[in-house]
């Protein structure tokens, strides 16, 4: 299959998969109209709609997108998610149709209560549980909601590509390097990323591995971040207290 990054709104990307058919997939369609470009740029249907979570920049063309192609709809368990999907739920195997395959659901709360993440291997479309160099803010759940989200991510095969919804890798590298400042894979990753968007190119997908290397929120028992957080005044030893240190300093941060 085909991996597209759409973009939408100022740094949003709606992924889509399609196929040999003309089958596509997206995910998170926060406005119609670039989904509707794409579709009959590359002469595809649209034929399946996963959803993450419930923001407007991740549902807000849904129900045109649902009207005008009566795709398959998979979506939390939130009625904020309005309409009559398939509700889906931790550890469910999903079978699409079309384009045919499978995907895993992972419940991956902090974001949002309900957020979830599809892994049609290799792609994790993760929504804003995790980003590149960073992850999304504790809007609805604690630390240790985001400290189980990262377990289950971090659980995954080292070569899952995460397909985050976001573009804010460089602005996150800024944080990372102000905690890890010395990590050689992060220095590389944000070299590697200023090249990209220098010539136009997205930062993801990215491999779990190099996130598992540089990422923050994946490196709690990394010593520097733990000593990081112990600088913060978090628990020692707390992997949760670790997390909700790093999510309040990244909440505050200014490079």
């Amino acid at each position: 299959m085909q991996l597209r990054a759409i973009p939408a709104f100022a740094d949003n990307y709606i992924w889509m998969l399609d196929d040999e058919l003309g089958n596509a997939l997206v995910v998170d369609p926060g406005a119609a109209e670039p989904v509707e470009a794409a579709l009959q740029t590359h002469d595809l249907r649209l034929r399946t709609i996963l959803i993450t979570h419930h923001h407007p920049d991740h549902i807000g063309g849904l129900q045109s997108l649902a009207a005008h192609h009566h795709p398959h709809v998979f979506a939390p368990d939130d009625a904020r998610i309005g309409g009559a999907w398939r509700r889906v739920q931790h550890g469910e195997m999903l079978t699409l149709a079309a384009p045919a395959s499978h995907a895993v659901v992972l419940a991956l709360p902090g974001h949002t209560r309900s957020h979830v993440a599809y892994h049609l291997a290799p792609w994790l479309f993760c929504g804003d549980a995790l980003f590149s160099l960073g992850c999304g803010r504790l809007f609805e759940g604690t630390p240790m909601d985001l400290l189980l989200s990262m377990q289950r991510i971090a659980a995954l095969p080292p070569e899952t590509l995460i397909c985050a919804a976001h573009e804010y890798t460089l602005a996150n590298a800024a944080f990372a390097l102000s905690v890890e400042p010395d990590n050689a894979a992060l220095q590389a990753r944000r070299a590697q990323v200023q090249s990209l968007r220098a010539h136009g190119q997205p930062s993801l997908p990215v491999a779990l591995a190099d996130e598992c290397a540089s990422n923050p929120f994946l490196r709690w028992e990394a010593p520097a971040v733990r000593a990081w957080c112990a600088a913060q005044g978090a628990a020692q030893g707390s992997a949760a207290a670790c997390l909700g240190a790093l999510r309040a300093g990244k909440d505050g941060f200014q490079a």
